[in-house]
């Protein structure tokens, strides 16, 4: 079976690790970016320079490396899109982690409007810790 308008979207976010190029033309100018409580910086971010700088650009530097990895994609007629998956990690101290997440993307108008996070917290925390 192949992908519905709005999971062949959001699939290209993640084949693409996030690229610039692709997450301009995908992100809409006023995305809502929603990272569980408990989860490092998380919070709602609004616009997509928001997620980018605030989250990512205080996320990442605590790893060596770390990515997304979709397992499972899922949609409904509303233009929600399910993402089952787990983050693989690696943090600058050597620790590799490998945390489950939900992400619940929602689509308007052929651009991603929302993005939801559940994620395992506590695994990566503990990973952090040195």
């Amino acid at each position: 079976m192949s992908d519905s308008p709005s999971v062949a979207l959001i699939r290209r976010l993640y084949e693409s690790g996030m690229s610039p190029e692709v997450t301009s033309e995908v992100m809409a100018p006023d995305l809502v970016w929603d990272i569980t409580p408990g989860f490092p910086n998380s919070g709602v971010y609004h616009g997509w320079a928001s997620a980018a700088q605030d989250f990512f650009g205080r996320t990442m530097p605590n790893y060596e490396s770390f990515g997304a990895v979709p397992e499972e994609f899922y949609a409904d007629d509303e233009g929600h899109v399910f993402v089952f998956g787990h983050y693989h990690a690696e943090t600058r101290t050597g620790n590799k982690a490998d945390v489950r997440f939900i992400h619940l993307w929602t689509v308007r108008d052929g651009k991603a409007v929302s993005m939801r996070q559940a994620a395992d917290s506590h695994v990566l925390q503990e990973a952090l810790k040195g």
